[in-house]
């Protein structure tokens, strides 16, 4: 019984301590600026779906949680925060959809296994993808009006980067999961 109390203690206080990383790594993901074209890009929505794949939904998501938990609570763990706010202000701001898209899409990365062939790992990560960029566009068509070309601004100008990071990840995802497997 004390052993596995002890295994139990151990396991809980393991998953705060990955919960914790993640958030810090999604914070640094979301300062580093790499230039690229048309825009800088951060590797955030990378880090995002790392974190699903790697970590499974359960960790995965407390992370992406915890991150924008932080991030509502005033701690400028935002991309662009705090030269443009901080909090629940910065947070209800143009980019408010696409931060609650970072839990859909490190849920539906974490439905990827070792079992899927290079296609559909891509396939599952462009979806999950996809998902940040719905809900970042709905949020930002009702925030600023569905008059202004949403697409072109919410959407365009991060499509290069986002395919990048993508097929980056869908190469090195079976290597990860084998990695996860193990441990």
């Amino acid at each position: 019984m004390e052993l596995t109390k002890n295994i139990s203690h151990t396991k809980i206080i393991k998953s705060v301590l990955v919960v914790i990383l993640g958030s810090i790594a999604l914070t640094i993901s979301a300062k580093i600026k790499i230039p690229f074209y048309p825009v800088p890009m951060t590797m955030q929505t990378f880090v995002v779906l790392f974190l699903g794949v790697s970590l499974g939904y359960k960790i995965g998501l407390a992370s992406i949680g915890l991150y924008l938990f932080e991030g509502i609570m005033g701690i400028p763990v935002f991309s662009n925060s705090p030269e443009k706010g901080v909090g629940l202000i910065y947070f209800t701001g143009p980019t408010m959809g696409y931060l609650i898209g970072f839990l859909t899409a490190g849920y539906l990365a974490s439905k990827v296994n070792v079992k899927d062939n290079f296609l559909i790992v891509l396939l599952k990560l462009i979806i999950a993808t996809s998902t940040i960029y719905v809900l970042g566009l709905l949020w930002l068509g009702t925030l600023i009006g569905w008059d202004k070309p949403i697409i072109t601004l919410g959407a365009q100008p991060f499509l290069l980067a986002e395919i990048f990071k993508v097929l980056l990840l869908a190469l090195i995802t079976k290597q990860i999961l084998k990695i996860r497997n193990f441990i």
